[in-house]
């Protein structure tokens, strides 16, 4: 199985690769076939991704920030249940309504949760039962989308549109999740045997130059945006260089000869005391053997490899080799103004790429009334923005104006950096 990611996400324009996935937005006649179709094909990647998996894999949680496969699995579910079909379908009847409480995560709005931090103990339901409990709200879906009037398909498109994304963010989470997972077992299982990083660009050492100017920044266009990424508005960029290529393992060899993690000039307070407490030395799931670096990745253990982009860095990391190197991150706006204008190598599909921007809202910007609103915003607080897409990121799944967001401890994710600096 080899699992989708690379050069065809990375060297297609994203907007247009991501409408064109997608069906035409809210019309009826033979738009709701292209939605059904569209439904099916989402919640079938999520079970080709969990497919390796055993029952055992699938209850595992590694870390509070982790979940079980399977509850990603039934999570996805419940969000379709909830949002979907409980509202708009007089006739639906819940699956079990025990699964409210055990696979909500987050939306205070829609009703108690079971604790996130104790997810792996829920070895009930089981595998089988999750996939039965798919099957019942996916028929249900279906029948949804064939029988609806145009007004109410019109209403409850955007919905299911809306649940599809969010079924694709979980589909990374699954992989990084279980690659998270499967990192601490000895046994350094496999999930992929024939997973590899994608191709990444040549390295070129040349920069992109931004000149000071006034951009449009935020989603622009008719296609799916999440809230976070509104509204679009007017921001002063530059003068700043960007680096094209991203920062590769043998760089980041350089910097731990240099003794980057023992040197606390170059570590934020908080980073520095993270160095402390969590005893890092490299990036995550780097590990030393007879005086030679491995990485375990999704395909097992193998050799670090000078040539690819580092991963599995967090915030803190990619701010101290930064300050180490004489640069510094870009901020979510540069990044984006220079990837709209093509200028950055390996933007999308590789690693997600930290910038030194504070996670909060645009000018303006307001969440959307009832529990969808919870989605996004109040999370705008202590986390920093990453931008583009990983190997990890589904098809479909990756446009220009997209921000993703975790704490800057965090480094279980495909995480990266690129680096930038001012022109002298």
């Amino acid at each position: 199985m080899q699992l989708q990611g690379g050069r065809k996400l990375r060297r297609q324009a994203p907007s247009r690769q991501f409408r064109g996935f997608w069906p035409e937005r809210y019309g009826g006649g033979e738009t709701r076939f292209a939605w059904l179709d569209t439904y099916r094909a989402v919640r079938a990647e999520t079970e080709r991704r969990a497919a390796p998996l055993s029952p055992e894999d699938q209850v595992v949680q590694s870390m509070p920030d982790a979940s079980p496969i399977k509850w990603h699995r039934a999570h996805t579910t419940w969000f379709f249940e909830q949002f979907v079909l409980a509202p708009h379908v007089p006739s639906y009847r819940v699956y079990d309504p025990q699964f409210a409480f055990l696979f909500n995560s987050y939306y205070v709005s829609a009703g108690p949760r079971h604790l996130r931090a104790n997810r792996g103990l829920v070895t009930r339901p089981d595998a089988a039962d999750v996939t039965r409990y798919r099957a019942h709200v996916d028929a249900a879906v279906a029948h949804l989308l064939a029988d609806a009037a145009p007004a109410a398909l019109r209403e409850v498109a955007p919905l299911i549109e809306i649940g599809l994304h969010h079924e694709q963010q979980h589909q990374e989470l699954m992989l990084t999740d279980i690659l998270h997972a499967f990192s601490q077992n000895p046994t350094l299982p496999s999930f992929d045997p024939d997973w590899r990083w994608p191709e990444c660009a040549l390295r070129r050492n040349d920069w992109c130059e931004l000149p000071e100017g006034v951009h449009t920044i935020g989603h622009q266009g008719e296609g799916f945006c999440f809230d976070n990424e509104t509204p679009a508005h007017r921001a002063l960029v530059g003068p700043v260089r960007l680096a094209r290529n991203l920062v590769t393992n043998g760089e980041w060899l350089a910097f731990m000869g240099d003794r980057g993690y023992a040197r606390p000039e170059l570590w934020l307070s908080d980073g520095w005391a993270t160095v402390a407490t969590e005893a890092w030395s490299a990036p995550g799931n780097w590990r030393e053997i007879d005086g030679k670096w491995y990485v375990f990745t999704l395909s097992g253990l193998s050799p670090v490899d000078e040539e690819l982009p580092v991963s599995h860095v967090s915030y803190y990391e990619a701010d101290a080799f930064a300050r180490w190197s004489g640069k510094h991150l870009p901020s979510e706006f540069e990044w984006e103004v220079a990837a709209r204008a093509g200028e950055l190598e390996d933007a999308f599909g590789v690693v997600w790429q930290w910038t030194r921007s504070a996670y909060a809202p645009y000018p303006a910007y307001r969440p959307a009334a009832g529990a969808l609103g919870e989605y996004n915003g109040k999370f705008m607080v202590n986390q920093m923005v990453l931008r583009g897409s990983s190997v990890a990121t589904p098809s479909g799944h990756a446009r220009v104006s997209y921000r993703n967001f975790f704490y800057p401890a965090a480094r279980w994710q495909f995480t990266g950096l690129r680096l930038a600096e001012f022109p002298a």
